[in-house]
């Protein structure tokens, strides 16, 4: 099997000259609509090397036109005066969130030859929501001119007997490579070189995942095609740099591309077993629709369903209304892939419904008790469900679970070059 995971040449500036707290920037797709909060990283960053010097925060992305050469101007300055190279490294991460506890991770390259995010692909490295092909060209003229890579990739793994990444918080004597308070609350991080010794430990463990026996013994069947990495976060970025450097193998050839340092993406593997790691559901909200007739007609829905998945619960409530539905023989692994499913086709069929995606159940409950609104409540998908899911049925309806708070997603801080 093709190897889809690599150590890397990472970049970071010397922290005893440059200021971590003002290099490190959370994500670009986070706080889209409060520019104040981007106004705030400007002020803390002053005149400071930083990552928001090499990102566009998409908050501006009507700017994209003059920002783009600035950013790829200050890649340029950074890469022969500010950044350094770790050579074949990878690093174990532990990040402290806003509620205290302490997310574990390792920044490592992929092959994104092993890396498909259509629906039904059976490679290494799977998307798990649909892609919008619509919002990759934007990212692909910010990082075609682009002399490195941030990433903010997370990749989740599903290691439920932990033997991969949680053996490293107990390695001693690693070179310690940043340990710092990241800005505008989002907590605390550390950075350690992995040695020689855990890389070919870590190398072994991933592999283990997917075996034949151990895809018997997650997922009860031992052929199944190998899924060893989920896109967690950063969905749209990783797509990004496929598109990039499809658009270049096209251009110098197979051969040459083989070896092109844009075949590769930096990216943070995390065990979706880690106890930091929280799903949380989103629920759905109709508008627009007679609410007795939509709960006639998911019943009706349902009943027509004939798949082999287990029973699931659909809670509807509308103004002092609640009640639920059973289906019984559902088609898809979750609860919240049956109702969209339903959503999607009874508004495609009655004229002025729509759908909107809500956090909280008391937010869902406030909501339905306006005129013409139903509200839908299920149980959240459960971690384990997530590989399983993306593998039987594709990938997840759209809007399954959000993962983690904004201040809690990952902050540009290492840098690979990809020219």
């Amino acid at each position: 099997m093709r190897k889809s995971y690599f150590e890397a040449d990472i970049l970071l500036p010397d922290f005893n000259k440059y200021s971590p707290e003002k290099w490190a920037v959370v994500a670009c797709d986070q706080f889209t609509s409060e520019p104040e909060y981007w106004e705030g990283a400007e002020k803390v960053v002053g005149d400071a090397p930083s990552t928001l010097r090499m990102i566009l925060p998409e908050v501006y992305l009507s700017q994209s036109e003059e920002r783009i050469p600035e950013i790829n101007a200050e890649m340029e300055k950074y890469t022969s005066g500010v950044l350094e190279k770790h050579e074949d490294a990878m690093i174990y991460v532990e990040r402290t969130q806003s509620d205290g506890s302490v997310r574990r991770g390792v920044v490592l390259a992929i092959d994104l030859e092993c890396y498909d995010y259509t629906k039904g692909a059976d490679t290494l490295i799977r998307a798990t929501e649909a892609t919008v092909i619509e919002r990759i060209p934007p990212r692909v003229a910010i990082r075609r001119g682009a002399s490195v890579e941030l990433p903010h990739v997370m990749l989740l793994i599903d290691d439920p007997k932990k033997t991969v990444i949680e053996p490293l918080s107990n390695t001693v004597n690693s070179e310690l490579l940043y340990d710092f308070e990241l800005m505008l609350g989002g907590g605390h991080i550390t950075g350690t070189l992995i040695g020689k010794e855990d890389k070919a430990r870590i190398s072994k463990a991933l592999d283990a995942l997917i075996t034949p026996e151990a895809m018997q013994d997650k997922y009860s069947n031992s052929a199944l095609g190998a899924l060893l990495f989920a896109v967690g976060d950063g969905n749209h970025s990783l797509a990004t740099a496929k598109a990039l450097y499809e658009e270049i193998k096209a251009e110098i050839g197979e051969d040459k591309a083989a070896d092109h340092p844009a075949r590769y993406a930096l990216v943070e593997i995390v065990n979706i077993h880690d106890d930091a790691l929280k799903f949380e559901p989103i629920y759905r909200i109709m508008t627009g629709v007679e609410p007795m007739a939509v709960v006639n007609a998911l019943s009706e829905y349902a009943s027509k369903l004939l798949g082999d998945g287990s029973a699931q619960t659909v809670n509807y409530i509308f103004g002092d209304t609640k009640g639920s539905i059973v289906i019984e023989r559902p088609e898809q692994q979750l609860a919240v892939g049956t109702l969209q499913n339903f959503i999607d086709e009874y508004i495609s069929q009655h004229k002025g419904a729509e759908v909107d995606y809500i956090h909280g159940e008391e937010s869902v409950e406030a909501l339905a008790k306006k005129d013409n609104s139903i509200g839908f409540i299920f149980d959240g998908m459960e971690k384990s469900q997530l590989f399983k899911t993306v593998i039987f049925d594709g990938a997840l309806p759209r809007k399954t679970f959000s993962m983690g708070h904004a201040v809690d997603k990952r902050y540009y801080l290492e840098c690979r070059k990809i020219k």
